[in-house]
């Protein structure tokens, strides 16, 4: 099939989107709830996945994990279709794939389960044409549920924060992601490398965006998330900063970045 077929192909489907850095507090759910809840105020169907056992992106959207029935833990332990599990947002486009704390024992309970790595990949295909979009959210860590995102993944979104030590660690991730291409998954591509928490006052957020863009020359979204208050109490209130407040540089910064991802820019390639 030819590049462009395959893109195409991807289109009609829906693409999936794993957002993955093994570091905390580098915003990647922040990442995860914002960028889908922009792709959603553009009309794109877009279903948010959750696998990280701490739920915050399901809590960041409005909805309680105490209070659900099912959760992608069904999905992945009891192979439970994700059709029976998805709920609405407060965002008409928007639906939401939940987690719960339970899943932190699923590593456990699937390492005899066959073709483990593959679950989630084989859960999402059966939606993929329901969604112009899906955006995974995992754990800060480079185990079996980060491992299953990145098999059912077409491109991974990479937030890099711009703080002290922001790249160490980084090419373990992007040396994982070559070896899930080699092994698993062999279409999967570096969607790009987001730079978050940006202070323009601050000398360093300045290095380490240029040091960033120097070493990934074409890997880096045009877009920069800022450092702001709103985005950082709007999880608190179970919502997106689109719905918390929209004039806010926090949802300036994500609905640019969809945008960008929508117009697919080169991010100087």
């Amino acid at each position: 099939m030819s590049g462009s077929r395959a893109a195409a192909s991807i289109r009609t489907m829906g693409k999936v989107i794993t957002i993955a850095n093994q570091k905390g507090g580098v915003g990647k759910t922040t990442t995860a709830i914002n960028l889908a809840a922009s792709l959603a105020a553009a009309e794109r169907r877009t279903l948010l996945v959750d696998v990280d056992p701490q739920a915050n992106a399901t809590s960041g959207v409005g909805v309680d994990p105490s209070t659900l029935d099912r959760s992608i833990y069904q999905v992945l332990v009891d192979q439970e279709s994700i059709q029976n599990i998805v709920v609405d947002t407060d965002l008409k486009h928007l639906k939401l794939a939940p987690s719960h704390v339970d899943l932190i024992g699923a590593e456990v309970e699937l390492v005899t389960a066959l073709s483990r790595e593959t679950l989630l990949a084989r859960a999402i295909k059966d939606v993929r044409g329901d969604y112009d979009f899906v955006i995974i959210d995992c754990p800060p860590s480079l185990g079996l549920l980060t491992l299953n995102a990145l098999t059912a993944a077409d491109t991974v979104l990479v937030p890099l924060q711009c703080e002290y030590y922001a790249l160490e660690g980084l090419s373990k991730l992007l040396n994982t992601i070559k070896l899930v291409r080699g092994a698993l998954n062999p279409g999967l591509l570096l969607e790009g490398i987001l730079l978050t928490m940006f202070d323009p006052r601050n000398n360093l957020s300045h290095q380490v965006a240029g040091e960033a863009r120097k070493y990934f020359p074409g890997k880096v979204f045009r877009t920069v998330i800022h450092r702001n208050v709103k985005l950082s109490e709007a999880p608190s209130h179970g919502k997106p900063v689109i719905l918390y407040d929209i004039r806010s540089s926090g949802t300036q910064g994500y609905l640019q970045l969809a945008k960008e991802l929508l117009n697919g820019e080169d991010r100087g390639r």
